[in-house]
């Protein structure tokens, strides 16, 4: 019992290593692996070697996948070049299953010891994330040790002998068998390395170990599928054509291997030698024969997987990916996008109050007011995807990102709010009241509105690109707004001094809205905080020099009167 509690340990160390490098190399290339994936869709070669490094240093073609499939779902890169990046992928995870196959047992204590230093001593760094990194390395082949000592006492067990030995002799149970063994460890690499350490300690034959590394291959290709069910219909077709080359290779393979146990018999010193270059030599077979037909496949895909079409509010979110969780920086950019969609909803509401108020439209109203609906579902999808981004994997520029996105969500949820309860108001007030605005009154605030579109539109621009001149742009019209505001407050007292019959109506709605329209364009000016503040290029107060300064006990409320006024 204690012999195969420890071999169920090492088994588990070894994938939790896979998965350290996989992170830990994520939290460190993150950005710059999407760059070179992208940079390197010109040619198909170019493809096949980009998947192939990329995939040596994740330790996991899984990851890759899932990087590729988003990039595929959100149109950045063609399926046609995707498919060809992860046949070199595979590639690569075979490769480093042949590295890892030597005996490095005397490297595990460096790697884990110099690991350890470099993480503890430099953590938030790029130093500590190599060396965490290092410690998975270390990890990977500590455990790889760790398993071939725990099989040398089962080798002798009877009972183990048995159950191994009753393993079927056909292939297809072989390949479920290797692929739910792949699936549930989420590592196709540590299936086959622990298949090469059973078939090395006898537990397994030659040609069932082979078996199995076909199954493990079909495995990866499944688990790619099953973590991208929840994906759009265009982020499904890379894992579906990757399983698809994955499983018309098995179905080549199987009859042959016992052919290939012979040939790699010969070339091989070892046994466990001759299981992961069968691996590899299967997987550089697929990306030879299937290359050249990746774009054949990509067509057929897309013919076959189609976008239904989507909505023309959408109330869902559209750019959460879950899988690019994985990479903060490209999670990052998902949150930026929801956020911008967020707020073409809400612009799609701001849009609306004019033409309800000329047309007393009650039926655009609550339309326009359920959308509020929409911006809160939004904002808290929004809010709870950047909870699930790592924040000790953001780099500095990337935490200053994840902060402003939450700064804009939750102005774009509040200005959403505040039209909603202007809408209720125009329907309460004037519509059902059957009242109407004097023709100055209807062009004072028809003139705010429209500055309240242009403002924001501007908003979203200094939200996407962080343009300081843009951002000081949008705060000096928080000043014009405010004086804008006053004016016409003025002018409508003027009217009903004089008695206009429209004016004295609709009194109350009027000043109500201006005022609502100056409270919508404080939230949108709020977006230029973050980046003048970063830019250093923000005053710390507005008082003159020279001024009365408030009491202790007042200044909270002069502060908050800043930020409002």
């Amino acid at each position: 019992m204690t012999e195969l509690l420890n071999l169920l340990a090492a088994i588990a160390l070894l994938v939790w290593g896979t998965f350290i490098v996989r992170t830990g190399v994520l939290r460190m290339f993150g950005e710059d692996l999407r760059h070179v994936l992208a940079r390197s869709m010109g040619s198909r070669p170019s493809a096949l070697a980009a998947g192939l490094g990329v995939t040596m240093l994740l330790q996991s073609s899984t990851a890759t996948c899932m990087l590729m499939a988003s990039f595929v779902g959100r149109q950045l890169v063609p399926t046609s070049a995707a498919l060809a990046v992860m046949l070199g992928a595979d590639m690569g995870s075979s490769l480093m299953a042949v590295v890892f196959s030597f005996d490095l047992s005397w490297l595990s204590p460096l790697l884990i010891f110099v690991g350890v230093v470099m993480f503890i001593s430099r953590e938030k760094s790029a130093v500590g994330k190599f060396g965490r990194v290092l410690i998975g390395l270390g990890l990977i082949t500590l455990a790889l040790h760790l398993i071939m000592q725990s099989t040398h006492p089962l080798v002798a067990s009877p009972v183990v002998r048995t159950l191994l030995t009753s393993l079927p002799k056909e292939v297809v149970p072989q390949l479920i068998v290797g692929a739910l063994l792949a699936v549930m460890s989420y590592s196709s690499l540590a299936i086959v390395l622990l298949t090469a350490t059973l078939a090395e300690q006898g537990l397994l034959t030659p040609t069932v170990a082979l078996g199995l590394v076909l199954g493990a291959n079909l495995g990866s290709g499944v688990l790619g599928v099953l973590t991208t069910l929840r994906g759009s219909v265009a982020t499904r077709r890379l894992p579906v054509g990757n399983l698809l080359c994955k499983s018309a290779g098995c179905l080549v393979a199987m009859p042959l291997l016992p052919l290939f146990h012979d040939l790699l018999q010969d070339a091989a010193p070892t046994v466990a030698r001759e299981v992961v270059l069968f691996h590899l030599g299967f997987n550089m077979a697929l990306a030879v024969l299937l290359v050249g037909a990746t774009t054949l496949l990509a067509s057929w895909l897309e013919r076959w997987l189609v976008e239904p079409p989507a909505p023309l509010a959408p109330a869902r979110p559209q750019h959460l990916d879950p899988m690019a969780l994985e990479t903060p920086s490209l999670a990052i950019s998902c949150a930026a996008r929801e956020a911008l969609h967020q707020a073409d909803v809400v612009e799609t509401m701001l849009r609306g109050i004019e033409p309800v108020l000329r047309h007393d439209d009650l039926e655009l109203s609550q339309q326009l007011r359920k959308m509020d609906d929409t911006v809160d579902a939004l904002y808290s999808a929004i809010k709870f995807y950047l909870t699930q981004i790592s924040q000790e994997a953001l780099s500095e520029r990337e935490g200053r990102r994840w902060t402003d996105i939450v700064s804009f969500t939750i102005n774009m949820e509040q200005i959403g709010d505040i039209i909603e309860r202007v809408l209720q108001d125009i329907e309460d007030k004037k519509i059902r009241k059957k009242r109407r605005f004097s023709d100055a009154g209807m062009a004072e605030i028809v003139h705010l509105h429209q500055r309240l579109l242009q403002n924001l539109r501007l908003g979203m621009s200094v939200f996407l690109d962080g343009n300081v001149h843009d951002a000081q742009k949008l705060l000096e019209e928080k000043a014009r707004f405010r004086a804008l505001e006053h004016e016409y407050a003025a002018s409508h007292i003027v009217r009903l001094q004089t008695n206009t019959p429209y004016s004295v109506e609709t009194s109350s709605l009027h000043l109500d809205l201006i005022s609502d329209l100056k409270r919508i364009n404080s939230h949108i000016c709020s977006i230029a905080y973050p980046i003048l503040e970063s830019a250093g290029a923000l005053a710390n107060t507005r008082l003159r020099t020279g001024a009365p300064v408030a009491s202790a006990s007042a200044m909270p409320k002069v502060q908050d009167a800043q930020r409002q006024g």
